[in-house]
């Protein structure tokens, strides 16, 4: 009689899988650096904000923070995606992100200094925005040279746990230290976090981009190009739409302070709990993202998260319960993580690699500019009738768009990570 021996069923995995952080040194070294750096990053947002109202006492000024950031990020997210894909990547990485040490230097030097220069901030504001988007594109085309394809939607899962928990735990680290010990300490502290980032770029290998598929190499790549290239691509261009669709049409963020005080008769604290909601659902959809890696149709999982997304808001606009707004807002939250992490894995896997710093690039814009959008829809349809036909509408919108792009273009839902098609 044979013996036979039966493999234990492998459990169905919940929590983040960290293998790329395990096995991976160059992605552990890039995804720490980051993960400090936008920690430092959210501090110094919330005190050149905190800054500014204190130099001029007028929210307007500080309004236009965000205009300085904006131009910036579209007008080189496309530029920076082309230089990526013509020198050394991880050279660009390396000098962008000394460019933004500098400018943290110099902001921790000029308070030290004694000097309340609006124009320097808002300066300073922009240069930073120039050299994030420099460091972007350059950053995110690495991940699919550093890990193998099977890792990418673990590692995409990480990188939202990055973003995620710098837009919380910066700002809130931001407003104590601040408030302990002044601006200088903020901006000291984020110059300081910035080592990290530059010693993960030190320690990367040569990242030139591989143009063997070009069939000769170019001196420069084209922005031009790299639009042509999306053009033709339909399983790319929908990874784009849909994300607008969630972005401009459902993002009723700039309401909430109306919504705050109109639906549930709150205060300035309950802005603020609505303003993290989304953020802690994204980082709870990171954190319990273990079961993302067995999915393999990308396309679907896109459709349905960005659906999500809709609905939860459509439904938030409909409550009038805080508890109950805040549960729908970070379940919208967690539907984004799901989105991203496919998206991004998608703009990795079926790009190749001579194009995709220009298709980051293109991530940048959309990223940078879908928002803004966003905010300026949901507040003119709220003054032309009122914030819950803005927030209810927008929701609904977003899942009709969704779902007519879906059969715009059917492959979409058939993509599979198996076998990736532009």
């Amino acid at each position: 009689m044979t013996e036979t021996t039966e493999q234990p069923a492998r459990r169905p995995r919940i929590f983040a899988d960290l293998t790329p952080l395990r096995a991976y040194p160059d992605y552990r070294r890039l995804w720490f650096g980051n993960t400090v750096s936008w920690i430092g990053q959210g501090m110094t947002a919330l005190a050149v904000s905190l800054q500014v109202y204190d130099i001029t006492g007028s929210a307007f000024s500080v309004g236009l923070i965000g205009f300085c950031s904006l131009v910036p990020l579209v007008v080189f997210g496309l530029y920076g995606g082309a230089v990526a894909d013509t020198v050394d990547r991880r050279k660009l990485g390396l000098f962008s992100a000394a460019g933004s040490f500098l400018l943290a230097l110099v902001l921790a030097l000029a308070t030290f200094a004694g000097v309340e220069n609006v124009g320097l901030l808002y300066a300073i504001v922009a240069l930073q925005a120039v050299c994030f988007a420099l460091n972007a594109p350059a950053r995110s085309s690495m991940i699919a040279r550093l890990l193998p394809p099977e890792q990418l939607p673990a590692a995409n899962a990480l990188s939202s746990m990055t973003t995620t928990t710098g837009a919380l735990v910066g700002p809130m680290l931001g407003g104590l230290i601040v408030g302990w010990w002044g601006y200088r300490a903020a901006y000291t502290v984020d110059a300081v976090t910035f080592t990290a980032s530059l010693y993960a770029m030190w320690r990367l290998p040569s990242m030139l981009p591989d143009r063997k598929a070009e069939g000769e190499a170019r001196k420069r790549a084209s922005v031009t190009d790299g639009l042509r290239f999306l053009g033709t691509r339909p399983n790319l261009r929908m990874t784009f739409f849909t994300d607008l669709c969630a972005m401009v049409l459902a993002h009723p963020r700039a309401l909430f302070p109306v919504v705050a005080v109109v639906w549930y008769g709150g205060d300035a604290r309950t802005t603020g709990m609505l303003v993290a909601a989304p953020a802690l659902g994204a980082l709870l959809g990171g954190v319990f993202s273990g079961w993302l890696g067995r999915i393999r149709r990308h396309g679907l999982a896109v459709l349905l998260a960005v659906g999500s997304w809709g609905a939860a808001i459509a439904v938030f606009g409909l409550t009038r319960h805080l508890w109950l707004g805040l549960l729908f807002l970070a379940l919208a939250g967690c539907a984004d993580t799901v989105s991203m992490v496919f998206r991004n894995t998608m703009l990795q896997a079926a790009v190749p690699d001579e194009m995709r710093g220009r298709l980051q690039g293109v991530f940048i814009v959309v990223v940078a500019g879908g928002p803004r959008l966003g905010d300026f829809l949901a507040g003119s349809v709220a003054d032309l009738t009122s914030p819950a036909v803005a927030v209810v509408g927008g929701g609904a919108a977003c899942v009709v768009a969704v779902g007519l792009l879906a059969l715009k273009w059917r492959g979409f839902a058939r993509y599979d990570a198996r076998d990736p098609q532009p």
